[in-house]
C-alpha cells in the first residue's frame, strides 16, 4: 500500500489534483491518499457547493497558513507541513502547479527524504521576475518524478540537466477536469444572467501585477477593451486585486460609462467554463485559460510578454500580445476578422492524464 500526501495551495490546484485523487481512490487496494490544503489562498467561493458541484474531494487537512509575503508564507507552509509528513509517513508527496505551496512542500519532503512527484513539471516562461518561475525551477530541481504536460517541457528539463529516467510525459491534467465538467457546465444560466448570446461576446480576465498595479498600464488595457467592446460586448470577470486597483486609481466611473463592457464578480468554475466556452474571443493573463481555450478552439489573446505554455501558441489558438493598447486592439480585431484554422489539440490532452500520472507513480515506485 502506497501512502501519498497530495498538496494543494489554491483553488486552481484543486482542479488539477481532483482527478488524480479520484484515480488513486479507484485503486484503493494499492493507494492511501491524503489531501492537504495549505490554505495559501483563502477563497470565499470554496464553499460546500464548490466541492459538490465539481465533485472535488474535500481536503483531509487544512493548514490554514493564509496570506503573507512570499518568504513568510513559504516558511509558514514548511513549518505546518513538516509534522503532517512526520505523522503520516508517506511514500510520496504529490505537488501540482507553481504556487508557493508547491515549492514549500517539495523542500520539506526532500529534506525528509520523501519522494516528490511534480505535476505540470518543466513549464518555463524564462522570466525570473515571475515568482511562479522561481517556484517551478526549484521544484523541478528537487523532484524525483517530473510529470510533464507537453514535449517542450521534457526538453526544458533535459536542458537543465534532469536525468531522463525522472521525466514522464503524461499530458495535461487540467484538461481532465475541463472535459469531465464541460457538459455539466451547460446547465449554468450565466449567459442569461449576463444578457449575452452564444458566440457574440468576448471574455476578459486580468489579475497579474504587471497589468493591474500600474495605473497607466491598467488604463491602457481598459481603453483597448472599450474599443473592442464597440465591436461586440466584453464580459470582464473582475479579480479582487484588479477591483481594488480600479477603485484606487479612480477608474470606476470610466468603466461604468461603457454600456457594452459587462462587469461581473469572479465566477465559479462551471459558470466560467460555460461563459468562455461560448465566447468568440478571450483576453487573459491566466495560464490555465490559455490551455483550455486551445482545446476548445477559441481564440485567446494573452496579455503578457511571455508564456510558460508555448504549445498553446504553436499548436493552439493563443497569441502573446503583451499589454500595449494598440497591439491588443489590432490583434483582437484580427482574431475576430480572420479566425485561425481549426487548431490541433496537443498530444495527450485527452482527459486521461490522471490515469497516466498514477501509473507513473506506481512504476517509479517499483523501479
Amino acid at each position: 500500500m502506497l501512502r501519498l500526501v497530495n498538496v494543494v495551495g489554491a483553488r486552481p490546484n484543486f482542479m488539477k489534483i481532483a482527478p488524480i485523487v479520484d484515480e488513486m481512490r479507484r485503486r484503493a487496494d494499492r493507494f492511501e491518499p491524503l489531501l492537504v490544503h495549505t490554505g495559501q489562498h483563502y477563497d470565499d467561493s470554496m464553499s460546500e457547493s464548490f466541492f459538490d458541484d465539481l465533485e472535488i474531494p474535500r481536503p483531509d487537512i487544512n493548514l490554514g497558513v493564509g496570506s503573507a509575503s512570499h518568504a513568510e508564507q513559504t516558511a509558514r507552509i514548511m513549518l505546518a507541513l513538516e509534522p503532517v509528513l512526520q505523522d503520516f509517513r508517506p511514500d510520496w508527496v504529490i505537488v501540482v502547479g507553481d504556487v508557493n505551496s508547491t515549492m514549500a512542500a517539495t523542500i520539506v519532503a526532500s529534506k525528509m527524504l520523501v519522494r516528490v512527484a511534480h505535476v505540470e513539471a518543466g513549464l518555463r516562461s524564462r522570466d525570473r521576475t515571475m515568482p511562479e518561475e522561481i517556484n517551478r525551477v526549484i521544484t523541478d530541481a528537487l523532484a524525483d518524478l517530473l510529470l510533464t504536460p507537453s514535449r517542450d517541457a521534457d526538453r526544458n528539463l533535459l536542458r537543465e540537466g534532469i536525468a531522463p529516467e525522472k521525466i514522464r510525459f503524461v499530458g495535461n491534467v487540467m484538461i481532465d477536469t475541463m472535459r469531465r465538467n464541460l457538459e455539466r457546465s451547460r446547465k449554468s444560466n450565466v449567459l442569461d444572467r449576463l444578457a449575452v448570446e452564444e458566440k457574440s461576446f468576448c471574455v476578459m480576465t486580468l489579475h497579474r501585477p504587471s497589468n493591474v498595479d500600474d495605473k497607466q498600464t491598467l488604463e491602457g488595457i481598459l481603453d483597448a477593451t472599450a474599443e473592442i467592446a464597440e465591436r461586440l460586448p466584453v464580459v470582464f470577470a473582475v479579480h479582487p486585486r484588479t477591483r481594488a486597483r480600479i477603485t484606487e486609481f479612480g477608474l470606476d466611473a470610466r468603466l461604468a460609462s461603457q454600456p457594452r463592457l459587462v462587469l461581473t464578480e469572479p465566477l465559479g468554475y462551471l459558470d466560467f467554463l460555460q461563459l468562455y466556452s461560448n465566447s468568440r474571443l478571450v483576453l487573459t493573463d491566466s495560464g490555465g485559460v490559455q490551455e483550455e481555450t486551445t482545446v476548445l478552439g477559441i481564440p485567446c489573446l494573452t496579455l503578457r510578454e511571455n508564456t510558460e505554455r508555448p504549445i498553446t501558441v504553436t499548436e493552439g489558438t493563443n497569441r502573446i500580445v503583451g499589454n500595449d493598447p494598440e497591439r491588443i486592439k489590432h490583434e483582437a480585431l484580427d482574431a475576430l476578422d480572420h479566425p485561425a484554422p481549426t487548431p490541433r489539440v496537443p498530444e495527450l490532452w485527452d482527459g486521461k492524464t490522471a490515469q497516466r500520472i498514477v501509473d507513473a507513480i506506481e512504476e517509479q515506485t517499483r523501479g
